[in-house]
Parts: C-alpha cells; structure tokens; sequence
C-alpha cells in the first residue's frame, strides 16, 4: 500500500484529518438520527416509512448531485471543506432542535436533507481532492486507507452515540443531544482546512473563474457525462457499483427491520440499536481488512478480476449467511460484506481517479454519488413493497444472492480487463 509514502505527505495527512473528523462527526449524527426515526419507542417504523425516509433524505440530492460536482470544478476545493464544515456544525443543531421538539413532518426530513446532502458533497470535494496530494501510482493506497479509516472514523462515531445513549436516554431529548452532538467534530474539521492553501486542491482548469449560471452549469453537467461515457471501462465500473449498492440496501434495510422487530438476544449478542451496533462494527471490520488485501489485490488481478471475484463473494454470503437469518450468521455477513463493500469501493473509486482528468472529476465523483443514492432508494422502495414488518423475507435475501452472482458474470465479460487504459476524453474547451 505503500503508507509510509502516502503519510509522509504533509497535506495528504491534513486532508486525512479533515476526512477523519468530518466522517466521525457523520457517525455521530446519523447514529442520533437513526436512533430517533428507527429505534425511538416513541415512533414507529414500517418497511414503508423507512423507505419514504430513505426517498425523502436521499432522492432530491440525486437531482442535485451532478450540479454541485460543476460548482466542485469550479470553485476552490478549500473552500468547499471550510464552508460545509461551518454549514453543517450550525445545522446540526437545528435538527436536534427539530428531534428534541418531536417533528417528524417534512420540515424535520428537509432540514436533515440539507445536513445529508452536505456530508456527500463534503465527500466528493475529498475524493476530487485526493490525486492534488498523492501521485498517481499512489492513488490505490491512499483510497483505500482514506476510505477505510474514513469508515472507521464513521463506525466510531455511531459507537460513542450509542454508548452517549446509555447516558441522555432512549427517548427524544436524548437522542437530540446526540445528533447535536455531531457538531464539535464537524467544527474541527472545518477549522483543519483554514491554512491550506486556497487553490492547493484544484481544480486546475482556467474555467474555474467562470459565472456559475444555469447554463454553464448545465453545460459542464453534459461535460462531465460525456467524460464518463468516453471511457466505457469507467461506465462498467460504474454501473457494476450501482447494481452492488442496490442489494447491498436491500440487505441494509432487511437488517434495521430485523434488528428492530424480530431478532432477540442470544448472550452477548444483542438486539435493537445495541445490536445493530455490533453489525455495523463487524461490517467495519470487514472494510479494514478489505483496505489491507485490495491495493496487492487489484495489482495483481486487476480491478475487473477483482471487483467480479468480490461480487461473486457478496452473493454467496447473502446466501450462506443472511438467509437463515441467526445472528451469529448475521454478524459473521456484516463482516464479509463489508469487505466486499469495501473492496469494490477502492476499485471504482481508483478506477474513475485514473481514468477521468481533474477538470472533470468533481462531476464524475458527484454521478458517482447520484448512483449511489438513487440506487439506495430503488432499493429502499423494493423492500417496501416485499418485505414484512419484521424485514424477514427469505425470497427476498434469495434473490440478492442470485442478482450479485449474475452481475458478477457479466461484468467479467463485459467489462473488459483493461480498465486503467486511457480513452479519449473531451477537451475542456470543446465542452464550455
């Protein structure tokens, strides 16, 4: 992976920082936002309301995504990272206002979309950022020590929320605490990016001084699509993550409603937000192990091999491990599939840093995160129209299985074995 190299540089390791705080600040609040909508015994949560949860946070950022990747090829990285910062430790506190309060109606969803839809772009300025502090022959390890430890960052926030419920209580004003809570590290990691230098992080191209109008944004929305269709192993990984992330919501979806409404204790394993607490730290587990195997991994392989093997993985989990539905077997999938999630993360996300010129990443990393949102409510909407209340449902664990095998396969023949080959890409002045 290289690590010495990559944490020898000063200003990957500010950016690591800033990744870290920004992402177990995330924990913490998603962990009081989930702990109030799913987890409160003072509300109620059906397969139905938690995908018009889903729909109402991660949907409306899906439409705006690709415009905010233009304004992050516009304007200063550093920026970005300040001000979302700032942003989001200010409207943290809004939304435990809105929990303490007991909201639960369309101001409550809009203010934690705001929040939500901050995180990403915070997220994708990161991503772009990344090839601004590594070489290009680093850019494997530094994804996936970056996204990993980001995760983990992440885990361990929900974990220090969880274990704070112990302290505020499972009610409303508790778990307001929590999510306001989040606050401190989002302030920190604002307060990391002030001396970075201002133009340090990109983007490079001269159409940065641009007016962002409507129509330039629209302009280089098309750009930016044009960019990732120009590179069609791009396109495969793409679309590969896509049908991942969709069953891996399903999954994710099965496991809340499980955890809530059906499982019980079994020793030290738990049931409820305690549980599903031990999910997410064996899922993060998961990914850890995935950061150490993948870069040699896709050195060796390369990232189509690779990204296949691990879906054909995936779906024998879902088969072998979730479909029983015991928590041990649940614990020990939360773990394989975080590696696999994990590992094909690292894969698309070193592919698309590759293959697309910095004038064109903040657009390609914000479709990246439209997919990945868009994907998470398809699948949030199927299990609202398949599963029981209780989210156990052996059809449907059954048919993930099967889906990841098949996309699997066809990704291997489809999706070429030269992924790092450069394409033709539109000039930056042909598309503006």
């Amino acid at each position: 992976m290289r690590l010495p190299a990559v944490l020898g540089r000063s200003e990957f390791r500010r950016l690591f920082a800033v990744r870290l705080t920004s992402q177990f600040g995330d924990g913490v609040f998603q962990a009081g936002l989930a702990g109030s909508v799913l987890f409160n015994p003072e509300r109620q949560a059906a397969p139905a309301q938690v995908a018009a949860g889903f729909a109402v946070l991660l949907l409306p950022y899906s439409f705006i995504g690709p415009f905010a990747g233009v304004l992050l090829d516009r304007w200063h990285r550093t920026r970005v990272l300040t001000v979302g910062g700032l942003a989001r430790g200010v409207l943290v506190l809004a939304v435990a206002g809105e929990i303490a309060a007991g909201l639960t109606g369309p101001a409550f969803y809009a203010s934690a979309l705001v929040v939500l839809s901050l995180t990403r772009f915070v997220l994708s300025a990161l991503s772009a950022s990344l090839p601004h502090v590594v070489d290009s022959d680093e850019l494997a390890g530094a994804n996936a020590l970056s996204t990993t430890v980001g995760g983990v960052a992440t885990t361990l926030g929900a974990a220090c929320a969880i274990f704070g419920r112990m302290l505020t209580g499972s009610h409303s004003g508790g778990y307001a605490v929590l999510a306001g809570a989040a606050a401190v590290p989002y302030l920190i990691s604002a307060a990391l990016t002030v001396r970075l230098p201002l133009a340090s992080l990109g983007p490079d191209h001269a159409g940065r001084a641009e007016r962002d109008t409507v129509r330039h944004v629209l302009r280089g929305l098309r750009a930016g699509v044009a960019a990732l269709r120009a590179r069609p192993a791009a396109a495969a990984g793409l679309s590969a993550l896509a049908v991942h992330r969709l069953c891996y919501g399903i999954c994710a979806i099965c496991t809340v409603l499980l955890y809530r409404n059906w499982f019980t204790g079994e020793g030290m394993l738990r049931a409820g937000l305690s549980g599903l607490a031990q999910f997410v730290v064996a899922t993060a587990v998961g990914g850890a192990a995935a950061a150490l195997v993948s870069p040699r991994a896709i050195r060796r392989a390369g990232p189509v091999r690779w990204t296949s093997l691990l879906l054909a993985c995936a779906g024998l989990v879902v088969l072998a491990c979730l479909v029983p539905f015991r928590l041990p077997l649940f614990l020990l999938a939360g773990m394989l599939l975080g590696f696999c999630s994990q590992g094909i993360k690292i894969c698309v996300d070193t592919l698309l840093q590759r293959a697309v010129e910095d004038a064109f990443r903040g657009r390609v990393f914000t479709i990246y995160d439209m997919v990945f949102n868009v994907a998470l409510v398809v699948a949030a909407g199927l299990t609202a129209a398949a599963l029981p209340s209780d989210g156990r449902s052996p059809t449907a664990l059954a048919v993930v299985g099967v889906v990841y095998l098949g996309t699997a396969v066809v990704y291997l023949r489809s999706g070429g074995l030269s992924a790092w080959r450069p394409a033709a890409t539109p000039t930056t002045a042909a598309t503006r």
